[in-house]
């Protein structure tokens, strides 16, 4: 070090520091810009997504359309696991709780983002504050139908009907506190009867007793109500909804057989959990948008009775403000009609 007291020497020694100091920034700048992007690497692995019901169901069938689009989208396998159970909340609880690294996301629906939230009395997790929003995918109308030997061929009859066998009617479900067993529930409140509830594990086993005649009703997605209705092993009384369904345009809706504004409508959308970084939060966005413009999704969701949303609606920011306005929707007729669950 003494050899460096010289002043000119010290002066020389810093000159020369400085200029390669002055090359590191565009030296980092350029290493930057060859470093790939967590978005561009991120998945390096299979991805799971959760579906929240049994195989077979409605959740189920959309999942098991999106994931070879969405695997092909994004490089890496897109693995379907289903976990049923309470209405869908211990598949999305799961998702919920899982690390926000982009590895596990939930296909939601509105029984597990919105009903459940008022529905139960303590629900597993927050669907407004807990996930990190990715993209509505589709909406399935939901569709009453009875066993084929009910005596009864439209709404209005089975209003009727109902008002007087209610102590010795029975409704299925997939599952107490889904979509369509609330739907069934509102409609009844909604028509004044009180019929026992008969909680299936999935949608296959219910509507098997249907088509047997075990069961009078039920209420199911046009997507699980299709194929029995085409060939006309259970009876369609109704879309519950305002307008009539493109899936079943020759059925009248409920609005239109005298249930002023009754709707309820399933949908399906993606959520990874909170914290996940953006850049896999649009990356994942941008795959669904993909699979969702290619003609065959469209085409194979249609014939599964579900209508895929116009691209305005596709952004995580819409779906963030769009599960709040259906927590805030549901909460309001699950409160008027007294329903609650534990």
């Amino acid at each position: 070090m003494a050899g460096f007291r010289d002043g000119s020497k010290t002066r020389i020694v810093a000159i020369a520091f400085f200029a390669s100091s002055a090359a590191i920034p565009g030296t980092l700048a350029s290493l930057s810009l060859a470093a790939p992007t967590l978005a561009e690497t991120w998945p390096t692995r299979a991805v799971t997504m959760v579906a929240p019901g049994a195989a077979g169901s409605s959740v189920d069938v959309v999942a098991r359309i999106l994931a070879p689009p969405l695997s092909e989208a994004l490089g890496n396998q897109v693995i379907v696991e289903n976990v049923g159970g309470a209405g869908g909340m211990n598949g999305a609880a799961r998702v919920a709780k899982a690390a926000a690294d982009g590895y596990q996301f939930v296909l939601g629906h509105s029984g597990t983002h919105a009903i459940n939230q008022t529905l139960y009395k303590h629900p597993l997790y927050d669907a407004a504050v807990d996930f990190a929003p990715v993209a509505l995918i589709a909406e399935l109308p939901i569709v009453l139908i009875a066993r084929s030997s009910l005596p009864v061929g439209n709404l209005q009859a089975f209003v009727t009907y109902a008002k007087a066998n209610q102590a010795k009617m029975q409704y299925a479900s997939p599952g107490a506190g889904s979509t369509v067993q609330l739907a069934c529930a509102l409609l009844n409140a909604t028509i004044g009867v009180d019929v026992t509830h008969i909680p299936y594990r999935g949608g296959g086993p219910a509507m098997q007793d249907l088509i047997a005649g075990r069961i009078d009703y039920q209420c199911v997605t046009t997507a699980a109500a299709l194929p029995q209705i085409e060939s006309k092993m259970v009876k369609p009384l109704a879309i519950l909804t305002r307008d009539r369904s493109p899936i079943l345009p020759s059925l009248a809706s409920a609005h239109e057989q005298g249930l002023s504004d009754f709707e309820v409508v399933s949908w399906n959308a993606l959520f990874l959990p909170k914290g996940t970084p953006k850049p896999i939060i649009q990356r994942l966005n941008g795959a669904t948008i993909a699979a969702l413009d290619t003609p065959v999704v469209q085409a194979r969701l249609h014939d599964n009775g579900a209508t895929v949303v116009a691209p305005e609606r596709r952004s995580p920011e819409y779906l963030q403000k769009f599960v709040t306005s259906e927590i805030e929707k549901f909460a309001a007729s699950i409160r008027a009609s007294g329903l609650s669950m534990e």
